[in-house]
């Protein structure tokens, strides 16, 4: 069993986002699987950790980039809640790091937290963008002269 599934639901219609979703799901899972072990294996748990933090990081980065490039209304809202996301994060690996062990409780606020900010955050930000690069599809290019 799958602890979080990908679903259709959580795709936002925007590929490269869509895709780095997936793969934060995956690094989740991979966490769960993990943790599921007789035995877990810490350097694979704090390696994944590792990755959760690093990938996301560049995530927020890269949403964040394009909130600026177009002008997102709510870019500092959104932006406080990626900041809220990657200091819990930080802290669990620090924490980890130090000896602590990683539990289901840190799995459940992963899966609640990426659901809930791709179905509610993420989301909200879509109908933004549709119309912005729609509108940008829709100005007329400069003529391209072509030598033959």
């Amino acid at each position: 069993m799958t602890f979080m599934p990908w679903s259709s639901a959580l795709m936002l219609g925007i590929p490269r986002i869509d895709a780095q979703h997936q793969t934060l799901v995956q690094l989740i899972n991979t966490l769960y699987d993990e943790l599921s072990n007789p035995i877990p294996e810490r350097a694979v748990i704090g390696q994944v950790l590792e990755g959760l933090v690093d990938y996301t990081h560049n995530h927020f980065i890269e949403e964040e980039v394009m909130f600026q490039r177009y002008g997102y209304p709510q870019t500092a809202e959104h932006t406080a809640e990626h900041a809220h996301f990657t200091a819990q994060a930080m802290d669990w690996l620090l924490r980890f790091e130090a000896g602590e062990d990683v539990d289901l409780e840190a799995l459940d606020f992963l899966k609640d937290w990426l659901r809930c900010h791709i179905l509610e955050e993420d989301r909200a930000y879509v109908p933004f963008f549709q119309a912005t690069l729609a509108a940008d599809d829709t100005a007329s290019p400069p003529p391209i002269a072509i030598k033959k």
